[in-house]
């Protein structure tokens, strides 16, 4: 049953495909890619599909646009379904989910990372910085990408940020696919629906903005 679970591209602030899918494929779980771009809280754009299926989701760049966004995001009602650095099992499948983009004044693969962690950028900067700043809160720290490859297995991986396959993406992401035993990625924030395969087997799909895809990679609803 390749539509129980459905991959939903970067919505942007507009969730219609989403809810018309849900109505029309009735799937266990919507994997929502990032950049939700939220003027409420989550909830209230995905209303009328709450209780019907899992809505699960990570971050994107765009999702720390403002603190408004953020916190539409982050403190919804639907916040406990986020799968940045976890896994959930949904119809007998793991997936895994990695939110966020490279930044190179964190870490950029290819190069030795800026910090060691959190507490280690924290430590060098003015006392009045508590906390890591919004902007800089999307990026994807190496810590916590290599603490993923060693701890998680999982049959999907999806990213916002794309594997090598994408003339933008990462062999990092490929790599970690790799790593979690991965047969599939699905990844947004490119806007642009493709199929594709890593030279290890793994396959790929770009899912457009806007867009909805299946199990199967295909594309069953574009904006």
């Amino acid at each position: 049953m390749p539509n129980k679970i459905l991959f939903c591209g970067d919505p942007h602030g507009c969730f219609a495909n989403i809810i018309s899918a849900v109505h029309k494929y009735r799937p266990e779980a919507v994997i929502l890619l990032g950049d939700f771009n939220l003027e409420v809280p989550l909830e209230n754009y995905l209303r009328t599909i709450i209780g019907m299926t899992r809505s699960i989701g990570f971050r994107g760049n765009h999702d720390f646009d403002s603190t408004a966004e953020h916190e539409n995001l982050f403190h919804s009602a639907l916040s406990y379904n986020n799968l940045h650095l976890k896994v959930v099992e949904v119809g007998g499948l793991r997936i895994a989910g990695l939110g966020g983009i490279f930044m190179g004044r964190i870490w950029m693969p290819g190069e030795i990372p800026k910090w060691v962690d959190k507490k280690h950028w924290l430590k060098h900067q003015p006392n009045s910085v508590a906390k890591i700043p919004l902007h800089l809160d999307a990026a994807i720290w190496h810590h916590e990408f290599e603490s993923m490859k060693k701890q998680i297995r999982a049959d999907i991986l999806v990213t916002h940020e794309a594997p090598s396959c994408h003339r933008h993406g990462f062999e990092a992401i490929d790599e970690l696919g790799k790593a979690i035993g991965a047969k599939h990625i699905f990844h947004g924030h490119h806007h642009v629906y493709y199929s594709d395969k890593l030279s290890g087997g793994i396959e790929v799909t770009g899912v457009a903005i806007g867009g909805v895809t299946n199990l199967a990679g295909e594309q069953l609803i574009k904006r």
